[in-house]
C-alpha cells in the first residue's frame, strides 16, 4: 500500500504559524509574572501558617520616592504577617497602598503592592532580605490629555532590611523597616523612553505578637 505523501508547507503556512507563535509567547509573558508571583505568594504564607508559633502583626505608614518621578516624597499605609521559620530566618507577607505622580501631575501611578520576603536575623533587633512581589498598577493620565487609563499586572523584586525596637516585651516593638523595590520600565504615550518604576521606600510600623 502506498504510503500517504508528505505534506509540503508553504511560505504562507510558515508565516502563519510564526506569527501565532510570536502571539503566544507574548501573551504568556504577563501569564509568567502572575504565576511567578503567586507561587511565590503561596509558597510564603504557607511557611507564615506554618511558624504561626511566633507570628506578628506589622501596621505601619511610610515615605516613598520613585526613582524617575517628580521627586517628591509621597505617603503610603501598608501590613504586614511575619514569622519565624528557623530561628535566624523570618517569612513575611505584605500589602500597601503607594500614589505616585510623574510628569507634573500628568500622569499618577497607583499602585497595590503584595510583597513575600525572607529576613535573616542574626541579632534579635536587626534583619536584612529581599523577596518579590506582584503589583497590581492603575496609570491615570490627567482628564485634559485625552489618554485611556491603564492597568497592568506586574512583577517585581526588592532588597532592604529593618530594625525593631522592644516596646513590650514579647507583646509590641517598633519596625523601622527600609527596602529598594525593582521593576522594569513601563511604555507611555507621554514617556517616549518609558516610565521607571522602580522606587525606594521607608516604613515605621507596630509589630504586634499573637
Amino acid at each position: 500500500m502506498d504510503s500517504p505523501p508528505d505534506r509540503v508547507t508553504s511560505p504562507n503556512d510558515r508565516q502563519g504559524e510564526t506569527r501565532m507563535d510570536r502571539a503566544n509567547r507574548n501573551a504568556m509573558r504577563p501569564m509568567d509574572r502572575i504565576l511567578i508571583g503567586a507561587l511565590l505568594f503561596l509558597a510564603m504564607m504557607l511557611i507564615g501558617i506554618g511558624a504561626a508559633r511566633a507570628a506578628e502583626i506589622v501596621p505601619s505608614v511610610g515615605l516613598t520616592r520613585a526613582t524617575s518621578g517628580d521627586g517628591d516624597l509621597k505617603t503610603f499605609a501598608g501590613v504586614a504577617l511575619r514569622g519565624s521559620v528557623l530561628p535566624m530566618v523570618k517569612s513575611e507577607i505584605g500589602v500597601a497602598y503607594r500614589n505616585e505622580p510623574y510628569f507634573n501631575g500628568d500622569l499618577n501611578v497607583k499602585m497595590w503592592p503584595v510583597t513575600a520576603s525572607l529576613w535573616l536575623s542574626p541579632l534579635p533587633t536587626l534583619y536584612f532580605g529581599g523577596g518579590a512581589g506582584w503589583y497590581h498598577t492603575t496609570y491615570d493620565y490627567k482628564e485634559g490629555l485625552g489618554l485611556q487609563d491603564q492597568t497592568s499586572q506586574e512583577f517585581g523584586t526588592h532588597l532592604g532590611g529593618g530594625l525593631t525596637i522592644p516596646l513590650v516585651p514579647a507583646v509590641a516593638s517598633l519596625d523601622l523597616n527600609g527596602r529598594y523595590v525593582m521593576l522594569r520600565e513601563k511604555d507611555s504615550p507621554i514617556a517616549p523612553g518609558g516610565i521607571k518604576q522602580s522606587f525606594w521606600s521607608t516604613a515605621l510600623g507596630l509589630a504586634i505578637k499573637f
